[in-house]
């Protein structure tokens, strides 16, 4: 199938180029009961099977209260086949809830993060995977550039605060569409987050325009991908990275990214 081989190829490229997996990781797949969280635990699946290297994967849940419909029929359909999942009901976040206090994303993400910590150790997992995509990684840099005033995006792995868990993001040359089209054509059940429709958000705001730009651009977040990449840090303005005495810098190594279909 090639809408397979292209997922394949472009999270291939990104476990290698960024050494996300290596020999002997346990990988703990954050499973958000999305299109790219479901996506994510069947690319690495089947990399699991052709990767020269050994390495085993399992899949976690954390329930906070914000799904659209029950989750556990998404588990017991992985459970029946083989695939190592668990459930995590993260009671601070149902209190949370509860409370209904004025607060962003920023509470729930920390709740969140402490319980994937703690599910992580419970399965042994050294690797923890988030299917954060393209798309993502575009929304973030644009988001950071224009609201925080930092020139930052998402990293594609990174380690926790106590270097516990190495943390990656495999999907980071993988977009919304293919995720999309591939968990529709396995008939995979993806169940969506309530926060995941709302709208008159930053991130609805910049989906829209990424839509609208695209449509005459068709190649944009391919093209955004490969500047988070090839940073030439000479045309911009920090001047840790600036050549104020003239001296000739040494060339840069380039990093392109995929683009073919």
């Amino acid at each position: 199938m090639i809408l397979e081989k292209t997922l394949l190829r472009r999270v291939g490229e990104a476990v290698a180029r960024f050494r996300m997996i290596r020999d002997g990781d346990r990988v703990a797949v954050g499973l958000s009961g999305g299109k790219d969280s479901v996506t994510l635990l069947e690319a690495l699946l089947l990399l699991q099977k052709r990767a020269p290297i050994d390495f085993s994967v399992c899949a976690f849940t954390v329930e906070q209260g914000k799904f659209l419909a029950p989750i556990e029929p998404l588990g017991e359909q992985l459970r029946a086949r083989g695939i190592s999942w668990t459930y995590f009901r993260d009671e601070p976040s149902f209190q949370l809830l509860e409370e209904q206090p004025d607060h962003g994303c920023d509470l729930c993400s920390r709740y969140r993060r402490r319980a994937v910590y703690e599910i992580a150790r419970d399965l042994g997992a050294n690797v923890i995977a988030f299917g954060h995509t393209a798309d993502d990684f575009c929304e973030a840099l644009l988001r950071n550039t224009m609201f925080t005033g930092k020139l930052s995006a998402l990293p594609p792995v990174t380690w926790s605060r106590k270097n516990d868990y190495r943390l990656i993001r495999p999907l980071v040359y993988v977009t919304e569409e293919i995720t999309t089209a591939y968990a529709a054509s396995l008939g995979l059940s993806v169940v969506p987050c309530g926060c995941s429709q709302k709208t008159g958000t930053v991130r609805r705001a910049l989906r829209d325009m990424f839509a609208n730009l695209e449509r005459e651009h068709p190649h944009l977040k391919e093209n955004i991908l490969s500047a988070m990449g090839n940073v030439d840090t000479g045309r911009l303005l920090d001047t840790r990275f600036l050549n104020l005495e003239g001296q000739e810098a040494a060339p840069e190594a380039q990093f392109p990214i995929l683009t073919e279909p």
